[in-house]
This record gives structure tokens, C-alpha cells and sequence, in this order.
């Protein structure tokens, strides 16, 4: 039995053999609804056969665009638009895991924080939720992390716009930094390009 079997079996014997399991890529996700999602990683955290003691990684995603113009629930590949997505790690048994939850509400997506269990978390939590707005309910801190306190919306999102909302200057008049509405005009740009007649052609 592989690494991988083995891991596969100790979650289903753990967390019941109906526990939503799939293998790509020679890795195992396993999926969670939201409202069990601290009580699941708990699980994966304590349990002598799991021990996934670190998380190495949490990241939002927005499905919305995924593979159609527009999001439809009714016909996408992923239940809701938001989903948050962990990468663990147990050093006990040299094994690694993903584990998502979507988020059950897509205009204003909210699930529990992770801070207790794993304090890794903290910020990258802090990162979901500035770049796709996702809120982490009972984290200590939740505040914007990499955008700046009067940025507006949430810049990950599929259906933020690629040149902002705003954007800040500095004004010599005012000797302060100013926001104002983007001033960039879309523009299609075509490369010039250059031919030879005898291009790649060796000459003597």
C-alpha cells in the first residue's frame, strides 16, 4: 500500500467512509462543508493516525469565471462562487493534504478562522480577505494586508476591473498623496514587426 492509500484510508476511517475524497496529481483533497470546517481540521490536527500539525498555506478562490463568461450555480462545476482552500502538512507521517470549504453565501462570503488551531493562518487569512473580501469569522485581526487602508474592493476577484477603481498620486500643490478616479484609457496595442527579405538566410 502507498503513502498515498494509506492516507486516503485513515481519513475515510476517521472521518467516515462517506468523507468527499478525491486524488489528482498524485494528491489528495478533501472537501468540507463549511459549517464543519474547525471542527474537520481539528481532526486532521489531533488524530494520532492524521497529525497534520502544520498548515503551510490558505488561499480564497473565486470560481465565478471558471471555464463560462458569466456564474451560473446551476450549471457550474463548484456549488458557490468563493471557496477557501488549506495545504497541510504532517511531519509525523511525511504526508501532505488539501482541504476546501466553500463559503455559503456568494454576496457576502463568510467562514470560520483557523487562528486557533493553526496561528500560521493568521495572515494569510488577513490576505483572503483583502484580495477576494472573504471574512473569517473570530479572527483576532481581520484588517487589509497588502492594499492599502483606503483601497476599495477586493482586487482578486473576477470581476475587478484590471486598472482599479482609483488611483493614487502624489500632489506637489496639496504636498499630500490624493486618490482620484482611474484615468487610463483602454488601448489595444499591436507590436510592430519587422521583416528582411533574407532573414536567417547565411550570406557570403
Amino acid at each position: 500500500m502507498t503513502r498515498l492509500q494509506t492516507l486516503d484510508t485513515n481519513l475515510r476511517a476517521v472521518l467516515g467512509a462517506s468523507a468527499d475524497l478525491t486524488e489528482d496529481r498524485g494528491e489528495l483533497t478533501l472537501q468540507v462543508a463549511a459549517d464543519a470546517w474547525v471542527d474537520t481540521c481539528r481532526v486532521l490536527r489531533d488524530h494520532a493516525s492524521l497529525r497534520f500539525e502544520t498548515c503551510i498555506d490558505l488561499c480564497g478562490v473565486d470560481y465565478s469565471a471558471w471555464k463560462a463568461p458569466t456564474y451560473d450555480a446551476s450549471h457550474a462545476p463548484h456549488p458557490q462562487r468563493f471557496a477557501v482552500v488549506i495545504h497541510l502538512l504532517s511531519v509525523t507521517h511525511n504526508w501532505r493534504l488539501r482541504v476546501r470549504a466553500y463559503t455559503p453565501d456568494d454576496a457576502f462570503p463568510v467562514i470560520a478562522s483557523l487562528v486557533d488551531i493553526w496561528p500560521s493562518v493568521n495572515w494569510y487569512e488577513r490576505e483572503a480577505f483583502d484580495l477576494y473580501g472573504i471574512v473569517f469569522e473570530g479572527h483576532p485581526d481581520l484588517r487589509r494586508i497588502l492594499t492599502d487602508y483606503g483601497f476599495i474592493g477586493h482586487p482578486f476577484r473576477k470581476d475587478f476591473p484590471i486598472s482599479g477603481h482609483v488611483e493614487m498620486r502624489y500632489d506637489a500643490e496639496q504636498k499630500r498623496v490624493v486618490y482620484q478616479p482611474v484615468t487610463i484609457e483602454p488601448r489595444e496595442i499591436t507590436p510592430r514587426v519587422v521583416r528582411e527579405d533574407h532573414y536567417g538566410i547565411e550570406r557570403y
